[in-house]
């Protein structure tokens, strides 16, 4: 008997158990799938959950229940690839001859002192919930600080403002706008609808330090009342520990199967794998459906024959009226259609479709 143990049911951990149910696991294989919490969380709707717009039952999925699927709920601490061994925080060893790595990522605090202290995560539900109750706990006219303008400090600037029309909102980011990664037309966009909505914007800030409810952007002290982190991810701890080739985001290098070069046996899946795309739940998925297809043909002795994985496109969301979103290099998309995808894209997420 094989033992596949997937480390993570996130996004890419979750795509291939289901995948490798429906498609037939061979009678031979013992699958284990491992995760701190009893359920799948919807990271990419996380922001809905720290603004207070969603409940917690609206960002949770089932685990697949089935008896070829063994769920084990721990805190992983590490992982010796030589003997194959899994350690747990409370619970004895798992070995395995298969592995995924699908642990995705954590905050990064670019070795900002104060700020794994003083900030804000949606990173993980229980940071969130956390989150949600700091935030919801200012009283009116209070101020919000968040730290990152990318998709996640957008969405959750505009998520906020739905939830709290009391509050003064503000994003602080190092470049030159919010978004700058994205298409011109699309930042404009997003602006705007900033203005708008009374969404303090600030570029070119860099802070130094976090002291409480003090942000220090080199002299100058900017008062906050509460502060969320969106200013970078980096892979999970224990893809950190690995003295293995790493990009320079720290993701594991991988070769066109998703496996570590050194131990074909384990497939990396998600924010630790080095792509060449930015991480995402989509990312993610698109990678399990083919390990599914590298493992089955592994399992068979045969060679896998992979297409390259080609991305549909971004979809961000500034409350439940309005979104922004963009495909290929060119196509850009505002308003009320694009959140409507992304509506109609969560739904199919929550029901396992797609």
């Amino acid at each position: 008997m094989k033992k596949l143990v997937i480390l993570g049911g996130g996004y890419g951990g979750y795509q291939i158990a289901t995948n490798l149910l429906e498609r037939g696991l061979p009678h031979d294989v013992l699958m284990v799938m491992v995760d701190r919490m009893p359920f799948q969380g919807l990271k990419t709707e996380y922001y809905a959950l720290a603004a207070g717009t969603v409940p917690e039952t609206e960002v949770r999925v089932q685990y697949p229940i089935d008896p070829r699927l063994i769920l084990k709920f721990g805190e992983v601490t590490g992982v010796d690839l030589d003997t194959k061994t899994i350690r747990f925080e409370n619970d004895q060893p798992l070995t395995y001859d298969y592995m995924v790595i699908s642990l995705g990522c954590v905050d990064k605090y670019h070795g900002l002192p104060g700020a794994a202290e003083y900030s804000c995560s949606i990173q993980t539900m229980a940071s969130t919930r956390s989150t949600y109750q700091k935030v919801n706990n200012v009283s009116p006219y209070g101020q919000i600080t968040i730290v990152g303008g990318g998709l996640s400090g957008v969405e959750m600037a505009a998520e906020l403002r739905e939830a709290r029309p009391d509050l003064n909102i503000r994003i602080l980011d190092r470049g030159p706008s919010i978004l700058s990664a994205f298409p011109g037309k699309l930042q404009q966009y997003v602006r705007e609808w900033m203005m708008d909505h009374e969404i303090e914007m600030r570029s070119h800030v860099s802070l130094c330090r976090l002291e409480g409810n003090i942000l220090h952007n080199q002299d100058e002290q900017i008062l906050t009342d509460v502060t969320v982190w969106t200013a970078g991810i980096q892979p999970n701890p224990i893809v950190q520990q690995f003295d293995l080739p790493k990009d320079t985001q720290g993701r594991l290098t991988i070769n066109n199967y998703h496996q570590l070069p050194s131990h074909p046996e384990v497939y990396v899946v998600g924010d630790c794998a080095s792509l060449p795309f930015s991480p995402s739940a989509q990312a993610a998925q698109a990678q399990g459906k083919q390990v599914v297809e590298v493992l089955k043909a592994v399992w068979k002795n045969e060679t896998p024959r992979l297409g390259q994985i080609k991305l549909k496109g971004v979809l961000g969301s500034l409350g439940k009226k309005a979104g922004f979103g963009f495909m290929g290099k060119s196509t850009v998309m505002t308003g009320k259609v694009p959140r409507a995808l992304k509506s109609g894209v969560l739904w199919k997420s929550k029901n396992h479709f797609g």
